[in-house]
């Protein structure tokens, strides 16, 4: 297989959200989102700019009939693929069991705010992450049976996690933990 093949590849496997890892998967998606299409992201940012008015005629009998047109020019046929490809991409993400739930959401921007309300961190469970990560931080120590490579590994995950909660820890600090 060439690099380039190989390339392709790696950019078509979108990451799957598992349970208790929004944030990480929040961080991969945009990612994601950004390597394939930013306009894709930007439908989620910002929702699409396509707002179809209803139309209302009068019929010859004197009733009224709204219709709500779809997209007419080109740019508007345009951010409605976008809005749909980013919906698409989203609903293939989620697990299985949270098809149905989350499929009931129409567009791009409001499906994304509703997989971060359901799967997303509060502050309470923030707060409790960041007690845990703090305490696995404190608490590291390494086996002398274990190579550098994965005790810098290990490290490195507790770190990175914490500065996704908004703790950074310091070179001096860090230096430390391999003394």
């Amino acid at each position: 297989m060439d690099l380039e093949t190989t390339q392709n590849n790696a950019v078509a496997k979108f990451p799957l959200l598992k349970q208790g890892d929004y944030e990480m998967w929040k961080l991969r998606i945009e990612q994601y989102f950004q390597v394939q299409d930013y306009a894709l992201w930007e439908v989620i940012e910002y929702g699409n700019s396509f707002k179809p008015v209803a139309r209302t005629t009068t019929n010859a009998d004197g009733t009224s009939t709204s219709t709500i047109p779809g997209p007419v020019t080109t740019e508007e046929k345009a951010q409605k693929k976008n809005d749909v490809k980013a919906r698409s991409i989203l609903l293939m993400a989620l697990p299985n069991e949270h098809q149905l739930t989350f499929n009931q959401y129409k567009d791009a921007k409001t499906l994304f705010e509703a997989i971060q309300a359901r799967f997303g961190v509060n502050e309470t469970t923030k707060k409790t992450q960041n007690t845990l990560l703090k305490q696995m931080y404190e608490n590291f120590s390494a086996s002398s049976q274990e190579s550098l490579d994965f005790i810098s590994n290990r490290l490195q995950k507790i770190i990175s996690q914490l500065a996704i909660l908004g703790e950074n820890i310091s070179q001096e600090d860090l230096n430390f933990k391999f003394c």
